[in-house]
């Protein structure tokens, strides 16, 4: 029997840990110092275990604008030196754009977001409950390569095995964050996303698709959040999402659309607590005139629908059909898969994962 609640039932052989922030002399100062440039290891634990959760605050709060975007979060795995996870604090648990909002999911949530109710402006925790197993060594670190945190508070839950208790066969976790801005549309901005030129033209390949994620290996993928920013105007949707699994040319997996891949219709509806899809940034410009200018985040769980690849896979997806629309794209994508780590294009540096303001 397998199961979240029915796994309750199974006497479990490992030993319950945590590494957290707490203040080591017994007050109240429960945080670390991040300095500007610094690169810290917030967790190093030697395995075989399973990280099981992991909550983070800071003390960014008021004043620093897109602070989610200028801190990265990076795991590596039994002693490689390239990050299995590697994307901006905030992108990494959900929301795009360096935006705080509240949201939920079945395996990851913010508390807080920008309204007059929050105890101060600004404010949000973030948790994570994807487990990750390691068989070596587990090393989380926070890296603030664009000053933007100062403090910050965590805990790193995790799950201590004997070696002849642990499953060997169990895959590593993954997240990558990719960003295109903008994306190469060929449309101008006053042809309309419908009709003709636009819904006439073939792309059957997928070729100039946005790129979610490209690895080799055996695995499974497992979801994804895209950001989108809309400074043009109408609907950005329509592209259609096209994986590639096992060195297939053509798509193995072809989607109806943008809207579609992410379990909506008509366009995005406003859902910031769906448990295995929604939408946790829903900020149009001026929703009264354009509904769809401004930005979005949306959000897509395989949990019980894992993507299965045993040598390799890309996701894709068009910007509006057959790649027509110019709009500021970023992604985290997230899956499961054997070591080593893939060596994946570089994360942006700071200034460049900034949003674009009009």
């Amino acid at each position: 029997m397998q199961g979240i609640l029915r796994d309750l039932m199974s006497a479990r052989h490992c030993r319950t840990r945590r590494v957290s922030s707490f203040d080591t002399t017994g007050g109240n100062r429960d945080f670390w110092h991040i300095e500007a440039g610094e690169a810290k290891t917030i967790a190093d634990i030697s395995g075989p275990g399973v990280i099981t959760h992991i909550w983070m605050t800071s003390g960014a709060k008021n004043g620093v604008q897109w602070w989610t975007r200028r801190v990265r979060i990076r795991i590596f795995w039994d002693d490689e030196e390239v990050p299995s996870v590697d994307a901006p604090i905030g992108d990494f648990f959900g929301c795009g754009h360096g935006l705080n909002r509240r949201w939920q999911s079945i395996a990851m949530d913010m508390t807080g977001q920008e309204d007059p109710f929050s105890v101060e402006h600004n404010t949000t925790a973030f948790n994570c409950w994807l487990p990750m197993p390691f068989q070596k060594r587990a090393r989380v670190e926070v890296y603030n390569d664009g000053d933007g945190i100062g403090l910050i508070y965590f805990y790193v839950d995790y799950e201590e095995y004997d070696a002849d208790k642990f499953d060997k066969e169990l895959l590593y976790f993954h997240a990558h964050f990719r960003r295109e801005c903008p994306t190469d549309g060929w449309k101008d901005k006053f042809t309309p996303n419908h009709g003709d030129p636009v819904d006439s033209t073939p792309n059957l390949d997928g070729k100039g698709n946005y790129v979610l994620l490209e690895t080799t290996g055996r695995g499974h993928y497992i979801g994804c959040n895209v950001s989108i920013h809309n400074q043009t105007g109408s609907w950005w949707g329509e592209g259609d999402d096209m994986i590639y699994i096992d060195g297939d040319e053509m798509p193995t997996i072809n989607g109806t659309g943008t809207e579609d891949y992410f379990n909506h219709a008509y366009g995005m509806q406003h859902i910031p607590d769906g448990l295995y899809h929604g939408v946790s940034v829903f900020e149009p410009d001026n929703r009264d005139k354009d509904m769809w200018r401004g930005k979005t985040t949306c959000y897509r769980w395989h949990i019980p629908d894992p993507i299965v690849f045993q040598q390799s896979i890309k996701v894709t997806i068009e910007h509006g059909h057959a790649n027509a629309r110019s709009d500021d794209w970023s992604s985290v994508a997230y899956w499961y898969q054997t070591l080593p780590a893939p060596q994946l294009p570089p994360v942006p540096e700071a200034r460049l994962r900034l949003p674009m303001e009009p």
